[in-house]
């Protein structure tokens, strides 16, 4: 059996055998539903978020504050800001971390339409809620050279997330306490 991509052997096989025990209509219904997952999903146009038409749920709705953007790595971070129900903004999506180590740049992200939407003047703050780390602050700093001299107010989630953990495995209510206690950016630089 040969091994699929991104899962040891062990796993891949543990998947076939339960697979396998499934009766052949649940293992049908289970392949039709990844290849439309695969099909129709596709990126929003404005924030990276998944969705299944051009704008996401959050970027069309018309109760959130379309002025301030909370900044994350990836779709696993908005689903955890998501349910703190703390945050009421649009978010955006990066794709990634800034990490030299890992061949990944800034042009390997979506930071240049971050920054042509601040360009355009209609956002009033930036929040970073990347994860902890030193490519996440490298991440940070990075944008925050970018859009510096705009008329934007950046911020940093509060940094009660330990250092060097990911959002996605961090508690609600720390989380959703770091999204309100945020900071201006300019301050976390000196601590």
């Amino acid at each position: 059996m040969s091994q699929l991509p991104g899962i040891g052997k062990r796993t891949a096989l543990r998947l076939v055998l339960h697979l396998l025990r499934q009766p052949n209509d649940q293992t049908s219904q289970l392949a039709s539903a990844l290849l439309t997952m695969r099909n129709e999903i596709k990126f929003c146009k404005s924030c990276h978020n998944i969705s299944d038409t051009s704008l996401c749920e959050i970027c069309s709705n018309p109760h959130r504050t379309d002025d301030i953007i909370c900044v994350v790595e990836d779709i696993r971070d908005v689903m955890a800001i998501e349910n703190t129900s703390s945050f009421r903004g649009l978010y955006h999506v990066l794709g990634g971390k800034i990490s030299p180590m890992d061949g990944i740049g800034p042009n390997d992200l979506n930071i240049n339409s971050l920054v042509e939407k601040v360009k355009l003047g209609k956002i009033k703050e930036l929040i970073f809620a990347l994860s902890s780390t030193m490519e996440g602050d490298t991440t940070n700093f990075y944008i925050f050279k970018q859009i510096q001299d705009l008329d934007v107010i950046t911020s940093t989630i509060a940094r009660g997330i330990s250092v060097g953990n990911e959002l996605e495995y961090t508690d609600e209510v720390t989380l959703g306490r770091s999204i309100m206690n945020r900071i201006p950016f300019e301050s976390s630089l000196k601590l």
